[in-house]
């Protein structure tokens, strides 16, 4: 397979990292938390104990008195807030249902701190749910390192959600959100979040984590792996002898450079394959071979890398050395340098599944937006990274995003859409908040093509990567990157696409005789403006486009390749709800008038776009 990148990942990852902590070109600045972790798992009781210290860096400019970690296993215990929020919302998320509140002591998930001490001296805190509350000896001061160690134990909970034991294709760990995780601290101050089902925001660091666990069992994840040719399992160089080991336990050894999570899974029947792509990245899958399983996966190897080397091109240099695909979790979920996907699914299912979770190590893994305040901007823009990416690979006729904008619609015809602004936590159902996050914010991004054209969209995902990879970009970050790439205001893009649901109507209401011209009407139902690519289509068989920009705008997209011949019109104001035009062509020489046959206008009602005659 002949893999071509444009240029070498690993320089982009030197100079992403070295732009880490305070940042003159953006002037956002990031706290660093590099982890030691040593864990000992007990297959048998499912209990596991660990050590951790943890340097932490505050690059802020505020002095901290508290700190807070994240104890997510918490979660999976009767009466927590995701056992009443699941309970109690009106479209509980089937894998969860009230399932946590009928968990038995063995079968519960915790997390508990056992000492904590911090440059050397002990602290007090709290457990709060999932959230531990640390009051700090000393503060720490702005461009100041502290030293956290501690000691924890915790036990994984039944498969329910993303992380657990014992899923119901037979995955022994799936082990997400395992380990204490100091919160994220940022311009908007701390973000504690309790766990109640949704996304995730975390510091980058470098993470150096030793598991120590049954010598049968096979892990993959986060990270590289330190001593292959001691584990084996695949991992080994060639020609490497494993030597056997003594005892009945092994320990893996992996450190992850610059990422903000680590996760593992292990299971003794896991099989391992591999490939080492020409750009030096290598490509795990881990699953366990059965009949409905290994001849799919098997095959899943010639779609990651393509996917990967699609990915690379058009949404930037991917800058880790490796990619993991491991059966497990309850679905697809993605984490740093891997994903947890259920292995029991068609070819086409377990393709799209993999591109879609790959499509997060760019917009959570490394822009790595606050997924919990703008979750449309990594679910959305991972639906629509993914979508091509499927279009591309199985060379489909049919617009990629298609089923996005479906996606969207229904969301509108339910009456239960809440903007896109909303915290993921508090949307009122579960079906509001996913067609918002992954529908609506696919069309988000698809539709800025048709703002300000597909050639400056396109460039402004590239330079959006290359100006905020590591740096946890915002919407308005987002919509600065396109504003600078197109010459173009886009504020109220935003402002009514995030903010509101105000939905966008627009109709070709009529066509009027003027002479040797014609008038053409169109009218502004919607609450929502937007400039109208208007194609006029004459009984010769020729057809032109009359453009017509929104006046906020302050200036024009440039002509789009393909399209017809353009004529500009006058903007139209966003305070008129109608608009005439006139053409130098008689009426009886029109067949159609069609506002944007592309179809990437968002318009939910396209009977009222086209008049024919």
């Amino acid at each position: 397979m002949h893999i071509n990148l444009a240029k070498p990942f690993f320089g982009l990852f030197l100079l992403m990292v070295a732009s880490s902590g305070v940042f003159a070109q953006t002037g956002r600045f990031q706290q660093a938390a590099n982890y030691q972790m040593d864990v000992d798992m007990d297959v048998n009781t499912n209990q596991y104990s660990g050590t951790q210290v943890l340097i932490y860096t505050n690059n802020s400019p505020d002095t901290l008195d508290r700190v807070f970690y994240h104890l997510y296993y918490n979660a999976f215990q009767p009466g927590s807030m995701m056992d009443e929020r699941s309970r109690s919302i009106a479209d509980p998320d089937r894998r969860v249902g009230d399932r946590i509140s009928k968990l038995k002591p063995d079968e519960i998930g915790y997390l508990r701190v056992r000492d904590l001490k911090m440059n050397g001296k002990d602290v007090e805190f709290s457990e709060v749910g999932t959230i531990l509350e640390v009051e700090l000896a000393e503060p720490i001061l702005p461009n100041s390192k502290a030293k956290f160690e501690m000691s924890f134990t915790g036990q994984v909970p039944i498969q329910i959600r993303r992380s657990g034991r014992d899923s119901e294709e037979g995955v022994r760990y799936s082990m997400s959100q395992w380990y204490p995780k100091m919160s994220e601290y940022d311009e908007q101050g701390w973000h504690a979040n309790p766990y109640i089902g949704r996304e995730f925001y975390g510091i980058w660091g470098d993470f150096d984590v030793k598991i120590t666990i049954d010598k049968t069992y096979v892990l993959g994840g986060t990270g590289y792996l330190q001593n292959p040719n001691e584990i084996g399992h695949g991992y080994e160089d060639k020609g490497v002898k494993v030597p056997q080991v003594k005892g009945e336990k092994l320990t893996w050894h992996f450190k992850a450079p610059h990422v903000h999570d680590f996760m593992w899974a292990a299971d003794p029947k896991y099989r391992h394959d591999k490939f080492l792509m020409e750009n030096g990245v290598t490509v795990h899958h881990l699953y366990i071979p059965t009949d409905g399983v290994t001849e799919n996966w098997v095959k899943l190897m010639d779609y990651t890398p393509k996917a990967i080397e699609f990915m690379s091109k058009h949404f930037g240099q991917y800058p880790y050395k490796q990619f993991s695909v491991i059966q497990g979790g309850d679905g697809g979920m993605e984490y740093p340098m891997a994903t947890l996907v259920t292995g029991g699914r068609n070819l086409n299912g377990l393709v799209g599944v993999m591109a879609h979770e790959l499509a997060h190590s760019w917009y959570q893994g490394v822009l790595a937006t606050n997924e919990a305040l703008y979750p449309w901007m990594d679910e959305g823009f991972a639906s629509y990274a993914s979508a091509l990416t499927m279009s591309a690979i199985y060379k489909a006729s049919e617009a990629p995003l298609t089923g996005s904008y479906s996606g969207y619609y229904r969301l509108v015809k339910s009456g239960k859409e809440e903007p896109m602004s909303t915290h993921s936590d508090h949307y009122d159902t579960n079906g509001a908040y996913s067609s918002a996050a992954y529908s609506k914010g696919a069309v988000f991004m698809a539709q800025m093509g048709y703002i300000i054209g597909e050639e400056a969209r396109d460039k402004g995902i590239l330079s959006y990567w290359n100006t905020w990879g590591f740096k946890h970009p915002n919407v308005n970050d987002f919509i600065r990157i396109m504003e600078k790439e197109s010459g173009l205001e886009l504020d109220w893009y935003k402002e009514y696409f995030v903010y509101t649901t105000k939905t966008i109507d627009y109709a070709v209401k009529k066509m009027t005789p003027q002479g040797d011209q014609t008038d053409i009407t169109l009218e502004r139902i919607g609450l929502m403006p937007m400039p109208i690519d208007l194609v006029i289509t004459y009984k010769d068989g020729t057809s032109e486009m009359v453009y017509l920009p929104l006046e906020i705008m302050r200036g024009d997209k440039a002509a789009e390749a393909g399209a017809p011949t353009r004529v500009i019109s006058e903007d139209w104001p966003w305070t008129n709800l109608t608009k005439t035009i006139r053409i130098n062509k008689k009426s009886d020489m029109v067949k159609s008038i069609e506002i944007d046959p592309s179809k990437r206008l968002a318009d939910i009602d396209q009977n009222n776009n086209k008049l024919e005659f």
